[in-house]
């Protein structure tokens, strides 16, 4: 029996499948790589973001843990069947309804399944993955292709609670949408305490062993630096973190050359994800392996809801902001990242 003959097909190709720009994208490893530590990073300066991790301590107390289920709803949206991501889609509106507080230099309530804090952290993460995808990876996009990755970005957020109408549907609409956010972007200690350790979260995931230090070394090293070498100038002096032009380009040939490597081996990629994240794993091995799932079929969001009979995660936001405001009862930020987000029954 080969190693393909393990792998557990997914029951349908969920939203995307192999047609879809965003599978070539994320399927390339720089996206469940230095393309979510880069997504988790950038998410930080958002301020009301920021204070709902620090009131939960998600990233400080179970930094792995976090690491892996976050990793691995990422891949369910992307990668996973139908039933799957709609289900990981309503269980994550269900864990963010517990995390609402107050962000402590403003004074205003934050909720983490408010719209434009959803917005925010889908967007981070869809242009963090095609960003690190140009720069480590093969290159810009054609235009019909980036035209594709955007809408599938839109299709990609019906699984949020956010507003269709404000994702980004090009390029110049994603930088837009950047302007229009820097204002409100910040930097505390606790900002750049956070940003400090998923710089350095890649040491973090491999197995803490004699043997397996020096590859968590350079590995943590290598990631830093590229990571840091996608930032802007701003963010950078922002965030406290700073590195020279020349680390920038020799961090960036470095992993390009890498991630070059690791993509001609399917069997590389596999054996680092079941390293650095097994949640994620089960999801992706089918795509790598190209195992087809048992109904070859692509749904839309609208189908498959249809026939699940589940509802859109705004529909579901809305009716916890009603019975929040019925009972009156204060909320407080609770969730610590130790939830089975996406252990299916």
């Amino acid at each position: 029996m080969s190693n393909h003959d393990a792998v557990v097909p997914h029951e349908d190709y969920g939203f995307f499948g192999p047609d879809s720009v965003s599978w070539k994208v994320f399927l390339y490893p720089t996206a469940l790589s230095i393309g979510f530590q880069r997504t988790v990073v950038t998410e930080m300066y958002e301020p009301f973001l920021l204070a709902s991790v620090n009131d939960t301590g998600a990233v400080s107390k179970r930094p792995s843990l976090r690491y892996d289920r976050t990793l691995q709803y990422m891949a369910t949206v992307t990668f996973h069947d139908s039933r799957s991501v709609l289900k990981a889609s309503d269980i994550l509106v269900k864990i963010h309804s517990k995390i609402t507080g107050t962000e402590p230099i403003s004074g205003l309530r934050y909720d983490a399944n408010d719209p434009e804090a959803q917005l925010w952290i889908h967007l981070t993460a869809w242009h963090s993955v095609l960003y690190t995808y140009e720069k480590f990876g093969p290159g810009k996009l054609s235009p019909e292709e980036e035209q594709q990755y955007w809408a599938e970005c839109v299709r990609a957020a019906q699984f949020q609670t956010i507003n269709l109408d404000d994702v980004p549907r090009s390029r110049a609409e994603m930088r837009a949408y950047y302007a229009r956010m820097r204002p409100i972007l910040a930097a505390t200690e606790a900002t750049q305490q956070h940003v400090e350790q998923l710089l350095d979260s890649a040491s973090t995931l491999l197995p803490d062993s004699v043997l397996w230090w020096p590859v968590a070394k350079l590995t943590q090293g290598l990631f830093r630096r590229g990571t840091i070498a996608t930032l802007p100038r701003w963010m950078r002096k922002m965030g406290g973190v700073q590195q020279s032009p020349v680390t920038d380009a020799l961090v960036t040939v470095t992993l390009r050359a890498l991630f070059r490597l690791v993509a001609q081996s399917v069997e590389a990629q596999r054996f680092i994800i079941r390293l650095g994240s097994p949640l994620t794993a089960p999801v992706v091995d089918p795509i790598l392996c190209a195992v087809p799932p048992t109904n070859p079929v692509v749904w839309t969001p609208e189908e498959a809801r249809a026939h699940y009979g589940m509802v859109r995660p705004v529909e579901q936001y809305d009716r916890i902001r009603a019975a929040r405001a019925e009972t009156s009862l204060p909320q407080h930020a609770a969730a610590d990242g130790s939830e089975p987000l996406l252990a299916f029954g």
